[in-house]
């Protein structure tokens, strides 16, 4: 069962959305040349084709985004793919970064989920950024305890998350999630990137089912 879930008004998400947008966008402004280039938590992809994703919906209509999917052949994560790679090679880290804070106020959304989808999409590709470079903690436990609260059978199967005999348990706030004989614990933020179906670097996680989600060298 889902411990500390709560809702959360409309005006809190908005405000969570545009802290989290100019918070990533500082940081990536301060980011060196290794860094943009190094590997995220996301498979494939380094620092700046997860910047030049978060931008997408910003710098793309909703039209053109459309035709990128007709020619992806309806498939979403070719298409998102496709455009992070095209994006990132040809815009620099500066407007990268840039087009984070510019939009931070922007209303977009991604289709389903609603207004706390848009902040968990943020919020876990800044982490799946600041994650891999090894950078402090720094999603605010608001924040990343809200995501949590957001965590369901339905989410964890969409974003391909496997939790069957896992209990998580957050070190850092009472949440908790699942009943499995195997304790995964963590940070918040650090188990909010577990829900997301993401492998960590070793270290960050605690217990007996911590190795499966912990990275091996030649994951990325």
């Amino acid at each position: 069962m889902n411990s500390a879930q709560q809702d959360h008004g409309v005006e809190w998400i908005r405000e969570q959305v545009a802290a989290e947008r100019r918070e990533l966008a500082g940081l990536l402004a301060g980011l060196t040349t290794e860094q943009w280039n190094a590997p995220s938590l996301c498979g494939g992809w380094r620092v700046r084709e997860v910047a030049a994703h978060m931008s997408t919906g910003f710098r793309h209509s909703t039209l053109r985004t459309l035709r990128e999917l007709a020619r992806a052949g309806g498939n979403v994560h070719r298409m998102a793919d496709r455009v992070a790679r095209r994006d990132a090679a040809a815009l620099t880290t500066d407007r990268l970064a840039a087009a984070l804070a510019e939009h931070a106020e922007h209303p977009w959304r991604p289709p389903v989920g609603g207004r706390i989808a848009a902040l968990a999409h943020d919020a876990v590709h800044g982490l799946d950024i600041t994650v891999a470079l090894g950078l402090p903690p720094r999603l605010p436990l608001p924040r990343s305890t809200a995501l949590l609260g957001r965590v369901s059978p339905r989410s964890l199967r969409f974003f391909g998350a496997r939790l069957d005999g896992i209990r998580l348990r957050a070190t850092d706030t009472g949440w908790s999630y699942g009943a499995g004989p195997l304790l995964v614990e963590g940070r918040a933020e650090h188990l909010l990137l577990v829900a997301y179906g993401r492998r960590l670097p070793a270290g960050l996680l605690t217990g007996g089912g911590a190795e499966r989600f912990t990275a091996r060298g030649d994951d990325r």
